[in-house]
């Protein structure tokens, strides 16, 4: 449950921005989709974050942990070149299915199969020419299913008719970085409108350069009474990966925190996606389906690991979202089907001895760890209803079944040997295969949820909510010793949430309240190994205001505070022991960021960032600790002509060393070091005015 100094700090929170709500008059409506359709903002009974599309494009990001750092209680912690690891109202997840805990979608389409994610599978969206992005903190409603377990991040797309005819955007900065941003749209007179983004990095550490290519198509078409919105999307990224560097604070060595370990580390990764959105709209009902079909493929050393194994994986997949909505004059109901099919595949090779100790040796072996095939089918039918008591309150409730069915095919020897069948000493090889078979989970979701307006702008909202999520193909066929069968269920998280929204004149903020309860994870330890049945607790109070004191001055703050404990105790056989109530590490407590936007006139702009992570530990057992970190951020816009603009992005001002990932394994310290001072100068075109 939440603790005193957090409901305290809550109430704080919600008090102030109470007051202030009731001296002011509301402004004009932000609208949300997290129902798949455009709602207010007013209405919209959770927390939700929304950056617009002049946000992102003002932002400039060139990774995506840059632009998430303006979303309460989110922290992208960023990996060598595009890579990242996401927490959302959750430590920083790493492991097998680590991963599987949110759900990306692009205008509400899961860009991966539910069982087949990916850790780093925000640099496979065109995050850099969107129509907004939305986040929500914590379960999603019924209409979102599987991996909606912490949190979803929706990247919406922009029709034709809402962008100038063109525009094109050259960037250059430090560590010879390159980047090109054309947008090509038909406006009114076509339906047709094309995205493109290349962006070539030489990297700010030795051999960790990358070069990234992303398209995107996008049509829409009146069909008479209804209309079609097809999207075609693909990324294409070759990138050498920098390693870790080890020792305590190694990252504020110069002579270290340059340096890459790991020359021959690399990630090559493709993604490509087709969907379309068919909307017929009637008196009392809406129809809305969604097909899409989806393909990747990706290659990478796993320099991280002892050994340094190479994988391979990849997945073709297809499906469809439908859902009918009923409208009634207090009342709205909307009921769907979801169907989804998969094939992936995994190897695992190793083409060298493990260097290290002899256990690490014995228990690694070179050789081909794992070769495996998985198909699946999901199937999840859902109900959702809100029905409206006057012009105050709005009551929600929600339920999803999901079904999900694997079929897997191991395609070489079964057990917990080395490939050619011999075994490996100190207990076993680290890798077990399982023989073939069949698993199929069952998950049952429901949620709560209430909207209650205090005056005009000013609502009081609140949700009980289950999260789900099956185990992935990599928790149940990518086992290790002591394994022979994964004995996993889904993995699921009860919520509570309560919270107040504001919007005046002059002031817009959420202030919310969260408790969860997550049972049947994963967790990786320090050593390498998974540990399973899993609990944890996450409580905390996230906080977002935007004030505008002039039409010149502009502030945004956001700010969380959270504990995620381990809510279980395990002494476990060959690695870490979990003690309930110790912190789970990398989980800062705190996250802030703060940005003062300064325009004196029409054809200026200056923004200030102030971002900030707490400390946090490093291992289960708390017995080691990464200080935390603050940077600051400069950027100037100057509009030379209705056409022409100039930007100079300065990142991290005061050159603070620091880590972007901080972490405790294998008996040594750590770090992704982050990058120092840069600065970035993009000059853009714009075929129609401003």
């Amino acid at each position: 449950m939440i603790g005193i100094r957090q409901t305290l700090l809550t109430a704080v929170a919600l008090s102030a921005m109470a007051g202030v709500a009731g001296a002011e008059v509301a402004i004009d409506e932000v609208v949300v989709t997290s129902q798949r359709s455009e709602q207010p903002l007013s209405e919209h009974a959770g927390n939700i974050a929304r950056l617009d599309n002049a946000a992102v494009a003002a932002i400039g990001h060139q990774h995506i942990h840059d632009l998430m750092t303006r979303v309460a209680g989110v922290w992208l912690s960023r990996g060598s070149g595009q890579e990242h690891l996401t927490a959302i109202r959750s430590p920083v997840l790493t492991g097998a299915g680590s991963c599987g805990s949110f759900l990306f979608l692009e205008d509400g389409v899961p860009i991966r199969p539910a069982g087949f994610c990916n850790v780093n599978q925000m640099f496979e969206m065109h995050t850099e020419q969107v129509g907004g992005i939305e986040v929500i903190r914590g379960p999603g409603n019924a209409l979102y299913g599987s991996n909606a377990l912490h949190g979803i991040v929706n990247v919406l797309t922009q029709p034709a008719n809402e962008l100038p005819a063109g525009a094109f955007a050259l960037e250059a900065g430090s560590n010879e970085f390159f980047r090109l941003r054309s947008l090509l749209s038909g406006g009114a007179e076509s339906p047709l409108v094309a995205s493109l983004v290349f962006a070539d990095d030489a990297g700010f550490r030795d051999d960790s350069g990358y070069r990234q290519g992303k398209l995107r198509l996008r049509g829409d078409w009146d069909m008479g009474d209804a209309g079609f919105t097809a999207v075609f999307s693909a990324t294409d990224l070759d990138q050498e990966t920098a390693g870790f560097i080890f020792g305590e604070n190694a990252y504020d060595d110069p002579s270290l925190n340059r340096a890459n370990l790991n020359p021959e580390a690399f990630r090559d990764a493709s993604s490509q996606r087709l969907y379309g959105i068919w909307k017929k709209p009637a008196e009392r009902f809406d129809i809305d389906v969604r097909p899409y079909l989806r393909h990747s493929d990706m290659r990478f050393l796993q320099h991280f690991l002892p050994g340094q194994p190479l994988e391979d994986n990849g997945h073709v997949s297809a499906g469809v979202l439908s859902a009918l909505s009923f409208r009634r004059e207090a009342s709205r109901y909307v009921v769907g089907l979801d169907v989804e099919w998969s094939d992936l595949f995994l190897e695992e090779t190793q083409f060298g001895p493990t260097e290290g100790s002899d256990f690490l040796r014995e228990t690694r072996p070179e050789g081909k760890h794992y070769d495996y095939t998985v198909r699946s089918v999901g199937l999840a039918p859902y109900l959702q209803a809100d029905f409206r008591f006057g012009d105050r309150l709005v009551l929600g409730g929600g339920v999803r079944l999901e079904y999900l069915h694997y079929d897997y095919d191991n395609r070489m020897l079964s057990g917990n040997t080395r490939d050619d069948g011999t075994p490996c000493g100190f207990g076993g090889c680290l890798y077990s295969r399982p023989a073939s078979r069949s698993d199929s989970f069952t998950n049952l979701a429901p949620k709560f949820s209430f909207n209650y307006k205090l005056r005009s702008g000013t609502s009081f909202f609140g949700n009980i909510a289950r999260g789900f999520r099956a185990p992935q193909a990599t928790e149940l066929y990518r086992l290790q010793s002591g394994q022979s069968v994964a004995d996993l269920d889904s993995e699921t998280v009860d919520s509570i949430e309560l919270g107040l929204r504001i919007s005046t004149a002059n002031w817009a903020g959420e202030a919310v309240a969260f408790s969860m309860q997550k049972r049947g994870s994963v967790f990786r330890d320090a050593e390498g190994f998974n540990i399973s049945g899993g609990r944890s607790l996450h409580s905390g109070i996230e906080t977002s205001v935007d004030w505008t004191a002039n039409s010149q001055v502009t502030l945004e703050i956001d700010l969380s505070y959270a504990r995620h404990t381990y809510d279980f105790d395990t002494v476990a056989a060959r690695g870490e022991t979990f003690v309930s109530g110790s912190d789970v590490d990398t989980a800062p407590r705190w996250l802030g960021s703060a940005e003062l936007f300064f325009e004196p006139g029409n054809n200026f702009g200056l923004a200030l960032q102030w971002t900030s992570t707490g400390d946090y530990y490093l291992d289960a057992e708390n017995r080691f600790q990464y200080p935390g970190h603050s940077l600051v951020n400069l950027r100037a816009r100057i509009d030379l002509s209705p056409k022409f603009t100039v930007t100079a992005r300065f990142n991290n001002v005061l050159d603070e060393a620091y880590a972007d990932r901080a972490d405790y394994a294998f008996g040594q310290y750590r770090y992704f070091p982050g990058r120092d001072r840069e600065l970035f100068i993009e000059l853009q075109y714009l075929h129609a005015p401003r």
